[in-house]
């Protein structure tokens, strides 16, 4: 992927946040369970968008991680700000560390359009998007697992 480790969870951690919570503070614990999000790295790339603006967090009784607004008022583009800096997506893409319009690498003509594009689908790609594509495949899921428990049941019993 294009992304650190810290934005990649950030980005399923707040999609998994949007899709459960519905404005009401979740604990982590609850919100890793049934994923394969890592709590401990999770509780601080969540510490990080705290700071950031992006989320709200309360200790004890009650308490938990949401959203610090609406998840369609929330871009990937923020999350990716959050975390790895708004200048992620401008680097050189073969490293060079001065490379732009006036100074360009061999591969700057050819990557320019693939950034604009990259940076257009993460600044209008909201959470609220990520959460429904999430829903949908979850319930995806669940049907094809539920037709497949109910095949092999069939397949068990004895033909009359």
């Amino acid at each position: 992927m294009i992304f650190t480790s810290s934005t990649e969870y950030a980005i399923r951690g707040m999609t998994e946040l949007a899709c459960r919570s519905a404005g009401e503070p979740i604990m982590l614990d609850e919100l890793v369970a049934g994923t394969t999000l890592p709590r401990d790295f999770l509780a601080k790339v969540f510490q990080r968008l705290v700071k950031g603006g992006l989320l709200r967090s309360a200790k004890g009784r009650g308490g938990g991680f949401r959203l610090a607004r609406p998840a369609h008022e929330i871009t990937i583009m923020n999350i990716v700000e959050v975390i790895d800096g708004p200048q992620l997506l401008d680097e050189c893409v073969i490293g060079l560390e001065k490379c732009n319009d006036q100074m360009p690498c061999a591969q700057h003509d050819l990557y320019k359009p693939i950034r604009q594009r990259l940076k257009d689908y993460l600044a209008t790609t909201t959470l609220a998007d990520m959460a429904a594509s999430l829903k949908s495949k979850q319930s995806w899921h669940q049907a094809r697992a539920t037709a497949t428990v109910t095949v092999r049941a069939r397949s068990r019993q004895p033909k009359a």
